[in-house]
């Protein structure tokens, strides 16, 4: 895979920093997580296709442990809090200072400079400071914050698993590591450049929810169907507008022009009550094959066996029966094969782990009973 032979410590944490190493570790990297003992089980979910070390970071031998699988590895991902990290004298100016190419990976709310640093928040609080949560919601209703994907996720995880590639593509020329400093307010911000740069076309300049692309053009909208379920509808372009039209059997000449602002209303009235005749399998006839740019809006049951997604195996099962997303992009000679099996417990990997990095097996027992790491490889067989 793309990333095979990489070796990435990501200490444990939640949502975001989990959701990029799962990215490296789908395309090929061997991704350990280093979890707190004496846990019992992990809160995360995005596990997939890692290895799991357990280590006491209260311990100085502990953090000492660390040190040694960081400074032999090619990337540190962390999630901690500005401070965090140089506490436990595993900041990355010591850490570079002993393997020059190291990549150290930082991922917070608000990175690591300025009045905010330190400061604890979610994603509701990094989409507000980007900006993006002032232009969410329907026109008339307060700023509403989507489920925690922009922030966390594309500003977030995805954003720093790019930069992460990337310091290692310069790399490859220099020779050298650096710290990466991603922060998901301008992770989330970057992600709405589209929205800061059309400023100058004319595309917000109406209140929040009254423009084009946020709910507030009838042929940009979702429409309940008979049976309770829902048809997207995407109609920007007149081509793909008249087509819109033939398949609701609405005649062009006796509706207000599509960019009539004033008449949206009454134009999302006519469409709600059109679509509302039909079930969403009987739009879906009607608009499939067309580029009308109508399509159904599919709940996690329907959505791995619609025909388009089916024959791309967009998604995929794990060993326990489990649907999720196939990795995406798919690379033509290097593609994703994500690891199928069971996610890990806490601990499951301590020992082969520390193998793999030099340590004898008298070391690693000296350890276990010291309280130093903790070992769930028995448990995990169970």
């Amino acid at each position: 895979m793309a990333l095979a032979g990489l070796r990435v410590i990501e200490l444990a944490g939640l949502a975001p920093a989990p959701f990029c190493g799962m990215i490296l570790a789908d395309f090929g990297a061997k991704v350990i997580r280093v979890d707190r003992t004496k846990v019992g089980m992990a809160m995360g979910t995005l596990t997939r296709g890692k290895r799991s070390i357990a280590i006491n970071l209260k311990t100085t031998e502990g953090t000492t442990l660390l040190k040694k699988l960081c400074i032999n590895s090619d990337v540190v991902l962390e999630p901690y809090r500005k401070g965090v990290m140089e506490k436990l004298g595993l900041g990355p100016e010591e850490l570079l200072k002993e393997n020059p190419r190291l990549i150290y990976a930082r991922l917070t709310g608000y990175g690591q400079e300025g009045s905010y640093a330190a400061a604890a928040g979610h994603d509701i609080n990094f989409l507000a400071m980007s900006g993006l949560l002032s232009r969410l919601g329907r026109s008339g209703e307060k700023p509403y914050a989507p489920i925690n994907l922009l922030a966390d996720f594309a500003g977030g995880g995805l954003t720093c698993a790019l930069g992460i590639v990337m310091a290692l593509l310069e790399r490859t020329k220099s020779g050298k590591g650096q710290i990466i400093d991603a922060s998901m307010v301008e992770g989330a911000a970057y992600v709405g450049s589209f929205i800061w740069k059309s400023h100058s076309i004319g595309m917000w300049d109406r209140s929040r929810g009254e423009n084009m692309l946020d709910s507030g053009a009838p042929f940009y909208d979702t429409y309940r169907t008979s049976d309770g379920k829902y048809m997207a509808v995407g109609a920007i372009e007149p081509q793909f507008y008249r087509q819109l039209l033939k398949g609701l059997e609405l005649d062009a000449g006796q509706l207000p022009p599509q960019m009539s602002f004033t008449d949206w209303p009454e134009m999302r009235r006519i469409f709600t009550e059109r679509f509302a005749s039909k079930t969403q399998m009987d739009w879906s006839r009607i608009f499939d094959g067309t580029d009308a740019c109508v399509t159904p809006v599919l709940s996690f049951d329907q959505v791995s066996s619609h025909p388009h997604n089916h024959e791309r195996a967009s998604f995929m099962k794990d060993s326990n029966g489990e649907e999720s997303p196939r990795p995406a992009p798919v690379l033509s000679r290097t593609p994703a094969e994500p690891c199928l099996a069971p996610d890990p417990v806490i601990g499951e990997h301590t020992v082969t782990v520390l193998e793999e990095y030099g340590f004898t097996s008298t070391e690693i027992n000296q350890m276990i009973a010291a309280g130093i790491i903790e070992s769930n490889a028995v448990k995990a067989k169970l």
